[in-house]
């Protein structure tokens, strides 16, 4: 017997349920991608300053303590040109070397996920880059996550900024270039701050050497930081673009001539981090004096 073929009532109505089905799956499936600009959490672990994060958003590879949702970032990588430096204030700091352009012996305070000490193993291959950072969870993860490689030249102590500065002076050493870079979650810790720890600092400078300092430039510490910095090192160039970043010496500040020639000397070098010289030229006619009745800031 011929068995009969299904009404067309009864044909349409189990299309419509198995269509129904399908569109749930689908549904089901775009939950369960992140979209596009939803950060996507690598890594997590319990650090002296909270829980340490790595994650990625929009091309980009990032470090912060707690949260992936605070915009102030600790650090972050371009996935695509990961060569070039995504901050500005990380920009303004590798233009010290308009200053002083061939450091031979660089110190940093402050690891991060170490965008500085990498740009600047580049592009001095033979300095020796000292890099201090106070909380191993972070060396670690500049290891794993952000292409750190501590070795001869790029050299990893896991200890207070302020213990290993004044060992350093104790012990003769000097540097040619000094970086501060050193925040907490909120900001610079305070004893990286005072007069007594810049004049630690400016002990282990070399003649002629500078030093660089990243800080904020909506800080109500603003004036008593500049007070402070004048105070050990007089005159400053103070580059302001979001971040602050203070490049003073232990010498006579370079006149516009010298800044020009050197920025001429790394510009095609400094173009690939993403730096455009005439525009961080531009931000070295800021000469900083702080304004009167600051407070010297001191332990």
């Amino acid at each position: 017997m011929t068995r009969p073929s299904p009404s067309p009532r009864v044909f349409s109505l189990r299309h419509i349920g198995l269509g129904i089905a399908l569109i749930a799956l689908l549904a089901a499936a775009l939950w369960l991608v992140p979209a596009k600009n939803t950060p996507v959490l690598l890594h997590s672990e319990p650090s002296r300053f909270g829980t340490l994060l790595v994650f990625e958003e929009q091309d980009e590879r990032c470090m912060n303590f707690n949260s992936i949702n605070d915009l102030g970032r600790q650090t972050c990588m371009s996935l695509t040109h990961p060569e070039q430096l995504v901050f500005d204030y990380t920009q303004m700091m590798m233009t010290a070397l308009y200053v002083n352009p061939e450091p031979k012996h660089i110190l940093i305070i402050g690891l991060g996920g170490a965008s500085l000490q990498n740009a600047l193993a580049k592009a001095l291959p033979d300095a020796i880059i000292d890099s201090v950072e106070i909380d191993p969870a972070v060396g670690t993860v500049a290891q794993r996550y952000f292409g750190y490689r501590p070795g001869p030249r790029q050299r990893l102590f896991l200890e207070d900024g302020r213990n290993y500065v004044e060992r350093a002076a104790r012990e003769g050493t000097r540097y040619d270039m000094v970086m501060l870079d050193a925040f907490d979650v909120d900001y610079v810790p305070k004893h990286l701050m005072t007069l007594e720890f810049l004049q630690h600092v400016r002990a282990i400078l070399a003649p002629g050497a500078v030093v660089v300092a990243n800080t904020f430039t909506n800080s109500e510490l603003y004036e008593h930081e500049s007070a402070t910095y004048a105070a050990v090192f007089g005159d400053f160039f103070n580059l302001e673009s979001g971040n602050r970043v203070i490049i003073a010496s232990n010498k006579t500040l370079p006149e516009t001539a010298v800044l020009t020639n050197n920025a001429r000397t790394w510009q095609s070098h400094l173009a690939r981090l993403g730096i455009d010289s005439d525009q961080a030229l531009a931000r070295f006619s800021s000469i900083k004096k702080p304004a009167n009745g600051a407070n010297v800031l001191r332990d």
